[in-house]
């Protein structure tokens, strides 16, 4: 017989343990150079870039603790939601910044992704994280997963894009980009 974990009991765990993101390239530790703000609002007390789709505000409001489990796997400073995207029963990714400024545009700026396996079984799964630079290159964590895969980072990701992949025994059921902020 299965145990079946509750996607909620995952949850509260998350939100229970404090993690430390993992070692990053020099790239992605660049320091700010500047603080060009996003504009936010708040979604049932989660910080959320006010252009994020109607869907990701939904998400987020559906689940609030799910997405502050979210930010607290991204790490300290990755507090402003800027994208959220459901798959169904399967899985959920969730993006987020600190909102500080990397470069010279305003759209440089962090991204860290998440993508949790809301099936509470372990699945073959990954995130792909994509700038909006071609010289840059992506970024991904592909395997095995109970919870989630990631968190992955692009310090100049908004724009880019978060590919979120899951295979369910032999079967691919999520296979699907999310566009990273509030872009043309």
């Amino acid at each position: 017989m299965k145990t079946v974990v509750r996607f909620a009991s995952i949850c509260a765990a998350l939100l229970s343990v404090t993690m430390t993101a993992p070692a990053a390239s020099a790239a992605d530790q660049a320091e700010p150079k500047g603080n060009t703000p996003i504009e936010t609002m708040h979604v049932k007390g989660v910080k959320v870039d006010k252009q994020a789709t109607d869907e990701a505000k939904r998400i987020i409001a559906a689940t609030p603790e799910v997405a502050a489990a979210a930010a607290n796997v991204c790490g300290s400073g990755y507090t402003i939601s800027v994208g959220a995207a459901r798959y169904g029963t399967y899985g959920t990714t969730y993006t987020w910044t600190n909102g500080k400024t990397t470069g010279d545009s305003y759209y440089d700026k962090p991204i860290c992704a998440v993508f949790f396996n809301d099936t509470g079984v372990a699945h073959s799964m990954g995130i792909r994280l994509s700038t909006n630079y071609t010289s840059i290159p992506d970024v991904q964590d592909f395997g095995t997963y109970s919870s989630y895969a990631g968190p992955v980072y692009q310090s100049k990701g908004y724009c880019g894009r978060a590919y979120s992949y899951m295979k369910v025994g032999s079967t691919v059921r999520v296979d699907n980009y999310l566009t990273v902020g509030a872009c043309n």
